[in-house]
């Protein structure tokens, strides 16, 4: 980018930067209320495009703050594509040190959960793992098993029940929760729908290993005493977490 566009966008989002040089009235003076307009309408787009990929979090916090906050994020943050639905990939961040926002610390992991079903809903096609492909296998071959993660697969850990937090304002009608523990969101998208399932705690451990690439013995470990394995793989493979039985000698992933 030359010099004049890092100038020109540098001053759309600070205000307190002057008129960048070209933008000048007919009287070839510097033109500050036509560029004023002008900023006022990228603001106007950027916290639009907040708006749609984070509607929980607005509405969590109200119109007002929530707009007051976006117009901050994005004073700070250009976009980095013009595809703005990819607008706000720091934004949970950014939510987690904005001070007004302090005493609602779930806010941002709350966030981070609307912006990985996004990334879920944009996600490659591909058909997930079946546990019919899984019962195809030796038994004792399960130990050594890694799998490839579905391309639309998510997770979200949080110190907050930010699973059920998301799922109370799917509806006109909130309901008060019945839970205020920590909760591990797995998000994916088997077909056509972007789906949230909040993992027992038990599994957390085990589903994050396994999509790191872990075998699943080695992600076994993760359980504590007691940890049924086998009944976590099949719940995660009928959630359509993984797309495939990574057949490398590595176990790397194999997304061919």
């Amino acid at each position: 980018m030359s010099a004049v566009l890092e100038h020109f966008a540098a001053a759309l989002l600070d205000p307190a930067r002057p008129v960048p040089a070209g933008v000048v009235s007919p009287r070839q003076t510097p033109d500050a209320k036509r560029f004023a307009v002008y900023r006022n309408n990228v603001f106007v787009s950027l916290v639009g495009a907040l708006e749609k990929r984070f509607p929980v979090t607005k509405r969590l916090v109200g119109e007002e703050f929530f707009r007051g906050m976006a117009r901050l994020y994005a004073g700070a943050e250009r976009p980095a594509s013009p595809l703005l639905f990819h607008y706000g990939d720091s934004f949970p961040d950014f939510i987690g040190q904005f001070p007004p926002a302090a005493e609602l610390r779930y806010l941002g992991d709350v966030a981070a959960l609307e912006a990985r079903w996004l990334d879920a809903y944009h996600a490659a096609d591909r058909d997930a793992l079946s546990l019919a492909d899984l019962a195809a296998l030796p038994p004792e071959s399960v130990g050594a098993l890694r799998l490839v993660p579905h391309p639309a697969a998510r997770l979200v850990a949080s110190d907050y029940p930010i699973g059920s937090i998301w799922a109370a304002q799917q509806s006109a009608e909130v309901k008060a929760l019945t839970t205020s523990a920590a909760e591990t969101v797995l998000i994916v998208r088997p077909g056509a729908e972007v789906r949230v399932h909040v993992l027992p705690p038990s599994d957390a451990g085990f589903a994050a290993a396994l999509l790191a690439g872990e075998s699943v013995m080695e992600a076994a470990l993760e359980g504590g005493d007691g940890f049924d394995p086998g009944r976590a793989l099949v719940g995660l493979v009928s959630l359509g977490a993984f797309s495939a039985i990574d057949q490398t000698e590595e176990g790397s992933d194999d997304t061919d």
